[in-house]
């Protein structure tokens, strides 16, 4: 039995090595994987909601679609750009988008990311951000600046913060942002460097340096995905700025619409001139 139990211990000890070698050498694709969870759809799907909407598709370079939704609602104040996180697609967050489009009155447009439900194309950080450039030109066409409101969930807010460091709009709203993915790397990976093993970087702090317009900051005290230090430690960089932060005690990741203090501070935000 001891010697079984050795030679089980020494295999171990023998393989162990050479499965940790395989997987940091694969680190960057294991990442990837983690950090975007896209739930595909076919290309003749038809969505159904109970809202009027478009359904819009983009072709920012060749071979890449972007399938994106335009809600719609009566005598809109302007527009909601809306950048979703890092699951599932278009068929999930428009619920969630067309429902902030009701309590603002404000239309809302929301695209699927590379790779995600009926959208095509190679995914990169910078596709990311191009993308979202091309879909903020064909709504400017429709809207001015100044009605245009960048809004980014999680995952999109690395997204929305970069555009909005690079276009005019009237307000930009991050739920549940992240300082740098740099950052929450090492929140889930203390005892290992990784940084230059990220394929994304997604640097927000930075961005938020080049944004003129106000900033809405919303993050729950118990988010188990996105901690609430990466998001006060991003909103602390922000004292010269126009920025507002609305802890929501108690709040996860997804459940913060559930709590009145959500709302009432897009109410307030909303308001704001």
């Amino acid at each position: 039995m001891k010697r079984k139990l050795k030679k089980v211990l020494v295999n171990i000890l023998i393989v162990l090595p050479i499965l940790l070698f395989f997987a940091w050498i694969k680190l960057d694709f294991i990442l990837e994987r983690i950090l975007f969870q896209p739930t595909k759809l076919s290309s003749d799907y038809v969505f159904q909601f109970n809202h009027d909407f478009e359904e819009i598709n983009l072709n920012p370079e060749k071979d890449v679609l972007i399938n994106a939704l335009h809600f719609k609602t009566k005598q809109p104040k302007g527009i909601i750009l809306y950048f979703h996180g890092n699951r599932d697609n278009l068929q999930r967050w428009s619920k969630i988008a067309a429902e902030l489009g009701d309590y603002s009155h404000y239309d809302v447009f929301v695209m699927d990311y590379r790779g995600y439900g009926k959208s095509v194309g190679k995914r990169n950080e910078d596709a990311l951000n191009q993308d979202a450039l091309f879909c903020y030109n064909y709504v400017k066409a429709q809207y001015t600046p100044k009605e245009i409101i960048i809004y980014g969930r999680s995952l999109g807010t690395g997204i929305a913060a970069c555009l909005a460091s690079e276009v005019e709009a009237d307000k930009l709203i991050l739920e549940t942002p992240y300082h740098s993915m740099n950052d929450l790397a090492r929140s889930y990976f203390s005892l290992f460097s990784i940084e230059h093993k990220l394929p994304y970087k997604l640097p927000s702090f930075q961005y938020l340096q080049n944004v003129d317009c106000p900033i809405l900051i919303l993050h729950g005290t118990e988010d188990e995905v996105v901690p609430y230090s990466s998001a006060k430690k991003l909103f602390d960089g922000l004292s010269h700025k126009n920025a507002h932060l609305t802890t929501i005690p108690n709040g996860k990741h997804n459940n913060l619409s559930d709590y009145k203090d959500y709302w009432e501070a897009l109410t307030t935000f909303f308001a704001a001139k």
